[in-house]
């Protein structure tokens, strides 16, 4: 056989070699493909953001949206957490129908809030009304993080304002549920001043001789933190909430140290005397019904 052949029968051994290969390649391809995740319907399941564990949906609602493998605290609606909250079929909403409009013509501001209204079914990031609480008559206010984070423009102000006029009124408590990233920036000043607004409705609450109860969830920042939510008589907090003005970079560079660990976190806070009691939240209708009783006499 001369060198030529040999050259060419060794080419034609390698085009094999390779052929062979490539198919084996795109076996293994497709053999991988047929053995991928399985197709979960979308929604019928979610990641525990601390232990990883995926659970289901339904049953996650059912725990009051509390991670059944390590206790991890989900964030809640607003519409969700009355109906843990309310005794069944007592609430009724207020101060509904109260719009604003752009006050410094922020650009796109308008468009954002009519979608979030088509997105959340909210008209905004508070819900007002009157229910019982384990059979005590009382005002409530729950914040809705869906909607722009639960930041407070002259819409959240004027609700928060006229749940407190209508307790006086009614010679009701206040409960609130706070989650917030503070003032509504798209509203300039306007947001500021609910700042003050929402604070002297409180002011004039007590003044009644009435009781006002905030309940602290995660995250509680900003405006909000530093005007009502931080006003009341008794303090209420769950477990691992996140509550601060600032954020903690921000304050590291303004003092020049480093923080604590766990500075702005609710049992860094209620060793500290800021805030008078964590509760789980399986437990926090028990604790309000509790309290709301004893205020009663």
């Amino acid at each position: 056989m001369t060198k030529k052949m040999e050259f060419e029968n060794e080419k034609v051994g390698e085009n094999a070699a390779k052929e062979n290969t490539t198919k084996e390649n795109t076996a293994k391809e497709n053999t991988a493909k047929d053995v991928q995740k399985p197709n979960v319907p979308e929604g019928l399941m979610i990641k525990c953001g601390q232990c990883g564990a995926m659970l289901l949906n339904d049953e996650l609602l059912n725990n009051m949206k509390v991670c059944t493998g390590c206790g991890y605290l989900f964030r809640m609606s607003a519409k969700e957490r009355i109906n843990i909250t309310a005794d069944k079929g007592t609430f009724v909403e207020t101060g509904k129908g109260i719009f604003t409009g752009n006050p410094i013509d922020f650009p796109g501001y308008n468009e954002k809030i009519k979608k979030l209204q088509d997105d959340t079914g909210l008209e905004e990031a508070v819900i007002t009304g009157i229910c019982e609480i384990s059979g005590n008559k009382t005002m409530l206010g729950v914040m809705d993080g869906n909607f722009m984070m639960g930041s407070m423009g002259f819409v959240v102000g004027e609700k928060i304002t006229q749940l407190f006029e209508d307790a006086i009124e009614n010679k009701s408590p206040v409960v609130i549920f706070t989650v917030s990233g503070g003032a509504r920036m798209q509203e300039g000043t306007v947001s500021l001043m609910q700042m003050a607004k929402t604070s002297a409705a409180v002011s004039r609450h007590s003044k009644e001789g009435l009781l006002y109860i905030v309940v602290l969830t995660d995250p509680t920042t900003g405006g909000v933190t530093a005007s009502f939510a931080m006003l009341g008589d008794i303090i209420i907090s769950e477990p691992g909430a996140l509550i601060g003005f600032a954020g903690p970079r921000v304050i590291e560079q303004t003092i020049k140290q480093k923080l604590p660990e766990g500075f702005q976190r609710a049992e860094f806070l209620k060793d500290h005397g800021a805030i008078d009691k964590i509760v789980n939240r399986k437990e926090m209708k028990e604790m309000l019904g509790k309290l709301l009783l004893f205020h009663r006499g």
